[in-house]
C-alpha cells in the first residue's frame, strides 16, 4: 500500500510560525512502523502549503496515495479537511484517515459532518493504523468493527469501537531513527498531572510509560550520525524519574555524541543532580510552566505548585549554565491587574532568561473546555466554526479584548526592561568540570543580545554592554570562540579597532583556523588602514566568498591591479557556482 502521512497547516497564520511548523512524532513512530511492515510510506510536513496552493494537487497527482493519514492537532483540523478534499477529488477511492489530539477529542463531530473522513484513529495510533491497513489492503471492510480504538461510518451510522489498550513496552515500536530524520525527539508518553487547560490528562488518561535509555539515546546515535547534532527532547516533563534522566545523560557521554538539546521539565521536578548531568550531556535549555505568580490562579488551572520551588528551579537551573524559560498563561479566571503585578514580582524574583506568555484559550479535550460547555450550555458544533480556539476572556464577562491585550503588553515590557538586569544578578557554580560549559552558556547568552532575538528587539535595554559583559564572564572561564568573535565585532562597531584587534588576536592563538575570527581580524587591520597585515589573515581562506572580496579590496588599496583582477573573478565565478 501506497500511504501518505500529512502534518497540514493551520487555519491561522502566526508571525512566528516555530509552534507550528513541527511534524508530531506520532508520525515518525507510525511512519515506521509501517515501513518495518514493508508499505511504501512518506511524511510531508504541509504547515506552510497552503502558501502554494497549487502544489498541494500537483503533489497528490504525483504520489496516488492508497491511504492519507493526516495528524491533527486542533489549530490544523480545516487544513487537514481541504486536503482531504481535494484528495477526495482526485480520487474518490483514496482512504482519508484522521488521527491525533483534534481527532480523538471530535470524532463524532468530523464523522457527522465531514464525508470526506473515511476513518478516526483515537489516541495512540500505531497498531491501530497498521490493523486498519491490513484490512483496507485485503478489502475486508467487514473486520473493521474489530479494530480497537478506530471510529467510522457504517449504514448511515457513526460506529466507535472499544478504546485500544495503551502499548506497554513502547520500545518495542521500531526506532524511527531508522527510516527519518528529525529533531524533536521524545522520551517518554503522557503526563500523570491533571492541568485544567492542557488535554494529556484525557488524552494518555494520566498514565506516563518510558522508553529505555537504551533504546533513547540509540535514537539521538542514529539522528547524530545523520549530521543532526540539536534535539528538543519534547517530553511533557524529561526529568520526572531522577536515575533514568542521569543513566541517559551518562549513555550520551558515553557514546561521545557531542549534541545540545532542549527539555520541558516541571519546578518540582528538578534536582542538583539531575541539572548536572543534562548540562554535562549538552542540554542548555529547559522550559517551565511556571503560568501565573497568583497561587490562586495557578490552583485554578490545577499546576499544583508552590512559589518555593519555582523560585527554587529557577536558580538551580541558572547556576548549572541551563538557560531557564518560563511559560506564562495570563488570561485567566479571576485575572486582575492585581494577579498581573503578583506575576510580574514573581518573574523578577526567578529571573528567567526566556520567556513564552499566552492567552489562555479552550480546547477539546481539556477540563476547562468541559466547564465551558456546560456553563453555556454549548455543543462541539462551535467548531464547525471557521475558528482555531475560544480565549477564555471572550467566555468572562469581567474580562474584556482591550484589557487582555493591556495585561500581555504590561508583562512582556516589564519582561524586556529588565531582562539586562537578569543577566547581571547571574551566579555560576564555581565547579571546574563545569567551566567550559560556563563558558559555552554566557557566550551563547550574550550572542541572543548582539546578534539574536534579543538584539532586534526595542524594549531590551542596554543590548551591546549585557552582549559584552556577557562574553567577558565566558572569556573568565575558558577561552570560547563565540565569544572572542562577539566581543572583537563589538569593538568594530565602537571604532575600538586595536582593541578589536588585541581580543581577536587572542582568540586565534585557541582557534588558529577559525575563518570567522580571521575574516573578522582582517576587517579590523583593514579598517585601520593595514592592508598587508590583513591580508595575512585573509589569504589563509581563497576560496571563501567573503574573504576573497576583502583581499580584491586589499589589493585595491596597495594599488595590486593584477591581484585585485585577479580576486575580483575568483569572486565572480565563486558567486556563479
Amino acid at each position: 500500500m501506497k500511504i501518505l502521512l500529512i502534518y497540514p497547516y493551520c487555519l491561522e497564520d502566526r508571525l512566528q510560525d516555530y509552534d507550528v511548523r513541527v511534524v508530531p512524532i506520532g508520525l515518525y513512530y507510525i511512519g515506521a512502523l509501517l515501513k518495518a511492515s514493508q508499505h511504501h510510506v512518506e511524511i510531508l510536513n504541509w504547515y506552510n502549503i497552503n502558501k502554494t496552493p497549487e502544489r498541494i494537487k500537483e503533489i497528490l497527482k504525483e504520489k496516488r496515495p492508497d491511504i492519507i493519514g493526516f495528524s491533527i492537532l486542533h489549530a490544523n483540523r480545516w487544513g487537514g479537511i481541504e486536503v482531504a478534499r481535494i484528495a477526495k477529488q482526485l480520487d474518490p477511492e483514496v482512504k482519508i484517515v484522521f488521527g491525533g489530539v483534534g481527532a480523538t477529542f471530535l470524532w463524532k463531530l468530523l464523522l457527522s459532518h465531514f464525508a470526506e473522513i473515511d476513518f478516526i484513529v483515537m489516541r495512540e495510533g500505531e497498531y491501530t493504523f497498521l490493523n486498519l491497513i491490513k484490512c483496507i489492503e485485503k478489502g475486508d471492510y467487514e473486520h473493521i468493527e474489530d479494530i480497537r480504538g478506530i471510529c467510522f461510518r457504517k449504514a448511515g451510522k457513526i460506529i466507535k469501537t472499544e478504546d485500544a489498550a495503551f502499548i506497554q513496552n513502547i520500545d518495542e515500536l521500531p526506532n524511527p531513527a531508522k527510516y527519518f530524520e528529525y529533531r524533536h525527539v521524545i522520551s517518554s508518553r503522557g503526563c500523570p498531572w491533571n492541568c485544567t487547560f492542557c488535554g494529556s490528562p484525557r488524552f494518555w488518561k494520566r498514565r506516563v510509560r518510558f522508553h529505555s535509555p537504551e533504546y533513547f539515546v540509540e535514537q539521538l546515535e542514529l539522528l547524530y550520525k545523520k549530521g543532526i547534532n540539536f534535539f528538543y527532547v519534547s517530553d511533557d516533563t524529561f526529568t520526572l524519574k531522577e536515575d533514568r534522566v542521569i543513566e541517559i545523560c551518562k549513555k550520551i557521554l558515553e557514546r561521545k555524541l557531542d549534541i545540545t538539546w532542549f527539555a520541558i521539565s516541571r519546578v518540582n521536578c528538578v534536582s542538583e543532580d539531575i541539572l548536572y548531568w543534562m548540562r554535562k550531556a549538552g542540554c542548555i535549555q529547559i522550559s517551565y510552566g511556571v503560568e501565573s505568580g497568583s497561587e490562586k490562579i495557578r490552583n485554578y488551572l490545577n499546576k499544583n505548585i508552590k512559589t518555593h520551588d519555582i523560585k527554587k528551579a529557577f536558580d538551580l537551573t541558572t547556576k548549572y549554565g541551563i538557560l531557564a524559560r518560563a511559560y506564562f498563561i495570563y488570561g485567566s479566571p479571576g485575572e486582575s491587574w492585581a494577579t498581573i503585578q503578583k506575576t510580574i514580582d514573581l518573574m523578577h524574583e526567578i529571573r528567567p532568561m526566556s520567556t513564552i506568555f499566552y492567552i489562555l484559550d479552550l480546547f477539546p479535550g481539556t477540563a476547562l473546555y468541559s466547564d465551558f460547555k456546560k456553563k453555556f450550555k454549548v455543543s462541539d458544533r462551535i467548531w464547525l466554526q471557521q475558528i482555531e480556539d475560544i480565549m477564555y476572556f471572550e467566555t468572562d464577562p469581567h474580562l474584556s479584548k482591550d484589557t487582555i491585550l493591556a495585561f500581555g503588553e504590561k508583562l512582556k515590557s516589564e519582561y524586556y526592561a529588565s531582562l539586562h538586569l537578569y543577566v547581571n544578578s547571574i551566579e555560576l557554580l564555581d565547579k571546574k568540570d563545569l567551566y567550559k560549559l560556563h563558558s559555552d552558556f554566557c557566550s551563547r547568552l550574550g550572542m541572543t543580545f548582539s546578534h539574536g532575538d534579543y538584539a532586534r528587539l526595542d524594549a531590551v535595554k542596554e543590548k551591546q554592554k549585557t552582549a559584552e559583559n556577557l562574553y567577558k564572564m565566558a572569556l573568565d572561564y575558558q577561552p570560547d570562540h563565540r565569544a572572542y568573535l562577539g566581543l572583537g565585532i563589538i569593538k568594530q562597531k565602537e571604532s575600538a579597532f586595536d582593541e578589536s584587534i588585541r581580543i581577536l588576536s587572542e582568540g586565534i592563538k585557541f582557534f588558529p583556523d577559525s575563518e570567522p575570527l580571521n575574516t573578522c581580524l582582517g576587517i579590523s587591520y583593514m579598517n585601520l588602514g593595514q592592508y598587508g597585515k590583513a591580508l595575512l589573515c585573509l589569504l589563509k581562506f581563497p576560496d571563501s566568498r567573503q574573504a576573497v572580496s576583502y583581499i580584491a579590496k586589499c589589493y585595491k588599496e596597495l594599488g595590486d591591479s593584477e591581484k585585485e583582477s585577479a580576486f575580483l573573478e575568483k569572486l565572480r565565478n565563486i558567486e556563479l557556482m
